[in-house]
C-alpha cells in the first residue's frame, strides 16, 4: 500500500500536496519549504461537479462520486510521480451535506490511499482565511475573506494581530444557487428573488461575522478569480495579474453584472473561462456582487476590495508543513 500511496510511511520533510474537493471542483497543489517560505511546484483543477444535484436529493449521485474519484487517483499518480511525503485531502460543502457522504469516503480512500477529512464550515473557514492572507500583505488588517464555492460561502475575519475574529460558513455557493434559481443561468436574468435570498443569508452572516469593522474585503476563489480576469481585461487566465488586484466597488460590481447577464455561450467563449464554470458563474458572481455591496454598505470607510489566488488549497498545504 505504501508503495502505491507513499505518503502513508509518514516521513517527514520534502514535498507536500493538499487537495480541496468541493461542489464544483478538485484542486491539487504540491509544494515545499525554502527559505521559510512556501514554494508552490504545482498547482492544477479539474471541474467534476461533485455536488451535481445534491441540493436537491441530498445525495451524491453514483456518477459524480465516480468522476470525482478518477480524478482523485490522477492526483495521486502525479503525487506519487512528484515524490510527494505527506498529503492532506480536505472535502467541504457538497460532501459534507450528504447522506452517502460514506460512500464518497471509501471511493477517495481506494484512490488515494487516505479517507477525506470532511471538515465542518468554522475549519474550512479558517483554513480560507490562512491561505488567502499568507500571501497578501498590501490588505489592511482586520480583514474579511470571502471564499464562494460551488455549494457554499465562507465568511471569515481576523487581523494579523489578534487572528480571527470571527468566522461562519453559508450553504450558498455557484453549484446550489443556479441549481435552485435556474433562470439565473440565462441571459439577462430576473435576479430579484435569488438576490433575496442571498441577502437573508448574508444577513444570517453579519450577525457572526459583521461587516463593519474590518478595513479591508478579500475575495478568493474560481468565481472571483474568473470575475477578477474580466476586471483587469485579460485575453487569458494569468493567476499572477490577478494575485493581489484591487478594485474599486465599481469596478467589481460591473464585471460581476457582466457575468449575471451575459448569455452561458458568451461565458463559455471567454479565454479564461475554465470549462464547467460557463453555466454557474452568474450565481457565483451574484452571490460577490451582494457580498460586496453589503461591505460597502455597511462600511463606508471600507478600503476597497482585494483578491488572492492563495485560498483554502494553500490554507491545507501550510496546516501539514
Amino acid at each position: 500500500m505504501s508503495e502505491d500511496f507513499p505518503w502513508l510511511s509518514g516521513r517527514e520533510g520534502g514535498k507536500v500536496a493538499a487537495i480541496d474537493c468541493g461542489t464544483n471542483s478538485i484542486r491539487l497543489l504540491i509544494g515545499h519549504m525554502e527559505a521559510g517560505s512556501f514554494v508552490d511546484d504545482l498547482r492544477t483543477m479539474e471541474i467534476v461537479r461533485l455536488g451535481e444535484g445534491v441540493d436537491r436529493t441530498g445525495r451524491l449521485s453514483e456518477a459524480a462520486i465516480a468522476r470525482t474519484a478518477k480524478q482523485a487517483k490522477e492526483y495521486a499518480r502525479i503525487c506519487r510521480d512528484a515524490g510527494v511525503n505527506r498529503l492532506r485531502f480536505v472535502a467541504t460543502s457538497a460532501s459534507r451535506d450528504a447522506q452517502n457522504r460514506d460512500d464518497f469516503r471509501a471511493a477517495i480512500k481506494n484512490a488515494v490511499g487516505i479517507e477525506p477529512e470532511v471538515v465542518e464550515g468554522s475549519e474550512e473557514a479558517a483554513l480560507s482565511f490562512n491561505g488567502a492572507v499568507s500571501s497578501l500583505p498590501e490588505a489592511e488588517n482586520p480583514v474579511m475573506v470571502i471564499d464562494i464555492g460551488g455549494g457554499s460561502t465562507e465568511f471569515v475575519a481576523g487581523s494579523a494581530e489578534d487572528g480571527l475574529l470571527g468566522a461562519v460558513s453559508m450553504n450558498m455557493g455557484s453549484v446550489r444557487v443556479t441549481e435552485k434559481f435556474p433562470q439565473i443561468a440565462t441571459a439577462n436574468p430576473d435576479t430579484s428573488a435569488a438576490a433575496a435570498w442571498i441577502d437573508s443569508l448574508i444577513d444570517e452572516a453579519a450577525t457572526v461575522v459583521p461587516f463593519s469593522g474590518v478595513n479591508s474585503l478579500v475575495g478568493v476563489a474560481g468565481t472571483v478569480t474568473t470575475i477578477t480576469c474580466h476586471a483587469l481585461g485579460l485575453d487569458k487566465w494569468d493567476p499572477e495579474a490577478v494575485h493581489a488586484s484591487h478594485f474599486s466597488l465599481e469596478q467589481m460590481i460591473a464585471s460581476c453584472d457582466y457575468m449575471i447577464n451575459a448569455s452561458v455561450d458568451e461565458l463559455a467563449r471567454l479565454p479564461y473561462m475554465p470549462a464547467g464554470r460557463e453555466d454557474v458563474i452568474s450565481g457565483g458572481a451574484l452571490i460577490w456582487r451582494q457580498i460586496v455591496c453589503r461591505a460597502a454598505t455597511d462600511n463606508p470607510k471600507l478600503r476597497g476590495n482585494w483578491v488572492s489566488e492563495h485560498d483554502i488549497l494553500d490554507g491545507i498545504a501550510l496546516s501539514i508543513i
